[in-house]
């Protein structure tokens, strides 16, 4: 292959599955082209068929898929192409980053020998040289003490963690193709704008070219020289980055790039530029009393809680002394770094873990001194959203199952007619149709999942919706409309919404509180607009610098002043 051919090459792609109601076309008609070194974007709502496309390249598609078309990849055609030999070109010439790392890691088998099984699969190196390699990756793409994470297993890893070793995996052997399906979801911000910059040098550095799949124009500005934008598995414009960020074509486009929450800053407010909708946030402003804090009592009262794992020189001091109260009919977002103690903290407050000290309040009682019958009824006012719907979904039960577990655990709407009409009204409530009730989690796409996860999350009116990463594997738009329901589910519902999310620009556009986190305590903590706007230590300001904006010009300009910035102080 020449410098000038094309990484991969797709041509008049086209994918229909047979399920038992018929055929689904999922892709039709796809042509695309990634040269060596370029990244190209991927876009379009979920369900639109970027994630199909991104395994028919790969030759992953279920056996009920029918390809045509052509996929070639590094000169090698993969459509139509025996195993054997997708075998040897998956892991060396073409690599995935998938968008669930609990499906791609082995639960099993320790990070360390996963890593290494990867890089052993295609290079003739020791398993010693091998298990020092996969340290070393570990390292790279930003995973702290790699040495002791090498020998954990998954479960044992924060979700961003996981994301982390799942690439780790992908770049080990330094493909010529690398195919990230939202390689930066479960990532907060700074590490996701480390690991842009661990990709953007291997493409520049080996010639890798990149497929990116995404939902996230923050991403694709920071990082895509192309930009293909995909509706309901046809392509409906292609072009340069800046061209279709900020002058596209299409109406479809448009109204996408319309749904991106923006962060505003300071400087955002000052000059004129910053997002003028109104945040979701606003609505609460008036309902606060004097000193600025809701009159309600608390629904959730964490005080002075500190949670540590482990003993001796291995313990992990989870939490440290932190204070968290979230009142009725308020929501209160929990932002930091992965591995700050968010979900520690929210899972403390659904009595999942015990604190090592401190009290826990919930609904006014002390959640550590109820037990038996009164524990589960103040757990029946509780709607979790957790951050992975694959791990949280029975794959055994149908859609409308999973949702309507709740009911039958808590014993309410007890007729299985009266269920079905729960499970009816939840899905309409986050914009899926009624017909998913009968699939099965796996034949969803992961926004739709995520979904399901929060409908079943919804189904018991619950006083206290605890909500750990939500919109992460959402598109713009939909993310939109969840959280406009979440909104308008809220006010009617006036229940308490404790909202963990590495997505700044959500949280401030949802959220009236934000604490911010960081290594176990609370960093800092106050009203949405002033922590945000005008922060107060130099670790939430450099976690708003790592923000990335859907406008390749001024992101550009945010990269290059925030790796001045930290050149500047590192020694």
């Amino acid at each position: 292959m020449t410098a000038t051919e094309p990484i991969l090459a797709v041509d008049d792609l086209g994918v229909h599955f047979s399920t038992e109601s018929g055929d689904v076309h999922a892709v039709q008609g796809v042509s695309l082209a990634v040269a060596p070194g370029e990244t190209l974007a991927l876009v379009g709502e979920s369900g639109s068929g970027k994630s199909t496309v991104a395994l028919a390249a790969m030759g992953l598609l279920s056996g009920n898929a029918t390809v045509t078309g052509s996929a070639v990849v590094d000169g090698h055609q993969v459509v139509g192409a025996p195993e054997p030999e997708l075998r040897r070109l998956r892991g060396r010439t073409v690599s995935m980053v998938f968008q669930e790392p609990a499906t791609a890691l082995d639960p099993l088998t320790r990070v360390g020998a996963q890593i290494a099984e990867v890089i052993r699969n295609h290079r003739q190196v020791s398993a010693a040289a091998a298990a020092t390699e996969a340290v070393d990756l570990l390292r790279r793409v930003g995973i702290p003490a790699p040495e002791e994470r090498a020998k954990a297993f998954p479960f044992q890893l924060s979700g961003g963690q996981r994301q982390r070793v799942v690439i780790a995996m992908a770049i080990a052997n330094e493909p010529a193709l690398l195919i990230a399906d939202e390689p930066t979801t479960a990532l907060d911000v700074t590490v996701q704008a480390e690991i842009l910059e661990l990709l953007r040098a291997l493409a520049v550095d080996t010639g890798t070219g990149v497929l990116l799949v995404t939902h996230n124009m923050g991403v694709v500005a920071d990082f895509a020289d192309r930009v293909a934008v995909m509706l309901q598995g046809s392509i409906v414009e292609t072009g340069g980055v800046e061209d279709v960020l900020l002058r596209p074509q299409h109406e479809y486009t448009e109204r996408l790039l319309a749904a991106v929450p923006r962060l505003q800053t300071a400087a955002s407010v000052a000059d004129g530029s910053a997002d003028t909708r109104p945040a979701i946030a606003d609505r609460s402003a008036s309902a606060d009393d004097a000193d600025g804090r809701p009159a309600a009592p608390p629904v959730v009262d964490l005080r002075d809680v500190s949670v540590t794992f482990g003993r001796g020189a291995r313990a992990v001091h989870a939490l440290r002394g932190i204070d968290v109260t979230v009142h009725a009919g308020e929501t209160v977002g929990l932002v930091g770094e992965s591995g700050s103690g968010k979900s520690t903290a929210a899972r403390v407050a659904l009595g999942l873990v015990r604190p090592t000290a401190g009290s826990v309040r919930l609904f006014g009682s002390d959640l550590r001194r109820t037990r038996g019958r009164d524990r589960l009824a103040l757990r029946s006012g509780i709607g979790v959203v957790l951050q992975d719907p694959v791990a949280s979904l029975d794959p055994r039960m149908s859609v409308g199952e999973c949702i309507a577990e709740p009911l039958a655990i808590h014993r309410r709407r007890t007729s299985a007619a009266d269920r079905r009409r729960r499970v009816d009204e939840v899905l309409d409530a986050v914009r899926l149709p009624r017909t998913l009730a009968t699939r099965a989690p796996r034949e969803l796409s992961g926004g739709q999942r995520q979904r399901v996860s929060l409908a079943r999350a919804l189904v018991l009116d619950p006083r206290l919706l605890v909500a750990d990463e939500p919109t992460s594997a959402l598109d713009v738009s939909v993310q939109e409309a969840v959280l406009e329901v979440l909104t308008d589910l809220q006010a009617d519902l006036g229940f308490a919404c404790l909202f963990v999310s590495h997505d700044l620009a959500v949280v401030q556009q949802f959220a009236e509180r934000v604490v911010v986190m960081r290594a176990g305590a609370v960093e800092e903590q106050g009203p949405t607009g002033s922590t945000l706007l005008h922060p107060t230590t130099d670790y939430t300001r450099r976690l708003l610098a790592a923000v990335p904006v859907p406008d390749p010009v001024v992101q550009r300009q945010r990269r290059t002043e925030r790796l001045a910035s930290l050149a500047a102080v590192t020694p």
